[in-house]
């Protein structure tokens, strides 16, 4: 991915974009072709010298976690994006030099992709996304909601797989390139079209604190 300074997003970013966006794409290169998973995830951030690890699963029937690696596996997580129409520039009126684009956040996530089989490991992980997921409902769901025999009976179906992270690419495409009434005329279209992700993520790169 082309990511320019002006573009570059920052390890907070990143951060906050690991721990509430909740899913991606994880993709490998193979001796078979190129695999790819839509997988929800738990976020590990890197501490005390230890590498940043997204932690996931799949199904024991899907060929990706069977077939060898070639080079590193990357993991994509979206943030937010929008379509911007140069009517919303200001630009527009003074001199019609624009053109559409559009804006948005994303992470490339790069590095050695672990297979975990262990029955002990696979339940942590399912119990800990699970709370993740949970943890907001009013009546949260528990894991051992759910009879313990059903519960070992799918854990045996499922793989896990566990990136560790080697490089980041990161890019927040957030009209840093335009000017004040640009970019306000931006937040505004964005708004109308209830576009609010894109828009808060906008003016925290104008200077506003992260929340949340």
């Amino acid at each position: 991915m082309a990511v320019t300074r002006q573009f570059a997003a920052d390890s907070a970013t990143v951060d906050h974009l690991l721990d509430h966006r909740g899913a991606g794409e994880l993709v490998t290169a193979t001796a078979s072709g190129v695999q790819a998973t839509f997988l929800p995830f738990v976020h590990h951030r890197g501490v005390a010298g230890r590498p940043r690890r997204l932690a996931a699963h799949v199904a024991r029937n899907n060929a990706q976690w069977q077939l060898p690696v070639v080079g590193d596996a990357l993991f994509i997580v979206s943030g937010p994006d929008a379509y911007v129409s140069p009517s919303w520039y200001a630009a527009k009126a003074e001199h019609g030099r624009v053109v559409p684009t559009w804006n948005y956040v994303t992470v490339y996530l790069y590095g050695k992709l672990v297979i975990h089989g262990d029955v002990g490991w696979l339940e942590r992980h399912v119990r800990e996304l699970t709370g993740r997921f949970e943890s907001d409902a009013m009546v949260p769901w528990s894991v051992d909601d759910a009879p313990a025999g059903y519960v070992a009976g799918l854990l045996k179906a499922i793989v896990g797989v566990e990136l560790v992270v080697s490089r980041i690419e990161a890019k927040a495409k957030l009209s840093q390139n335009r000017s004040d009434a640009d970019v306000s005329g931006v937040i505004a279209g964005l708004e109308r079209a209830s576009r609010h992700e894109v828009v808060r993520a906008m003016r925290e790169f104008r200077g506003q604190p992260r929340t949340g």
